[in-house]
């Protein structure tokens, strides 16, 4: 299936108003199911499943007509800096920080939209499970997920720039 077939899949879910959606066709599954806030419905969260992966799917977000929209460019971070040559290790060289890398190919935001604050900043201490970023692809939003506690060291990315799968986002000082 390729992205345009999911693209049209999507549109007829939504047009549809189906409160979950199931697909399975050999190595490929996912679920779509539909987000409501005090009875209107405001999106759709689409959940792959890959099978054993190294890397946890990520969860999208798809806006419907009279939702927010996709979060505007920014200027560039001064904490942010460009890696371009991802490793698989999940520990940092440098001390014992831990690496959260981007899942997909997209466009990485720090914010949901120009007009919040950022997801976390340097210095910020998170938990498992905090959001602490966005990529965009496909006109989908995935909100990324810390999947470690600790101490926000840094942020190697510039907001609304491009990223690779398995690219460096940020570094972790799991003891801070």
């Amino acid at each position: 299936m390729d992205s345009k077939e999911i693209q049209e899949l999507l549109k007829l879910i939504n047009r549809l108003e189906l409160a979950e959606f199931k697909y399975k066709q050999g190595d490929l599954q996912f679920s779509v199911r539909s987000k409501f806030y005090n009875g209107n419905r405001t999106g759709m969260d689409i959940i792959p499943s890959y099978g054993p992966m190294p890397v946890a799917a990520p969860v999208a977000q798809i806006q419907t007509p009279g939702t927010t929209a996709a979060p505007p460019a920014k200027a560039a971070s001064d904490t942010a800096e460009s890696d371009s040559a991802p490793t698989a290790s999940n520990t940092a060289a440098k001390g014992n920080l831990i690496e959260i890398r981007s899942p997909i190919v997209g466009t990485f935001y720090r914010s949901p939209s120009q007009d919040k604050p950022v997801y976390v900043k340097p210095g910020d201490t998170i938990e498992v499970g905090t959001v602490v970023c966005i990529v965009e692809a496909m006109k989908l939003f995935n909100e990324i997920e810390s999947e470690v506690a600790g101490k926000v060291v840094k942020i190697v990315v510039e907001d609304a720039s491009p990223v690779e799968y398995d690219q460096l986002l940020f570094l972790i000082d799991p003891n801070g």
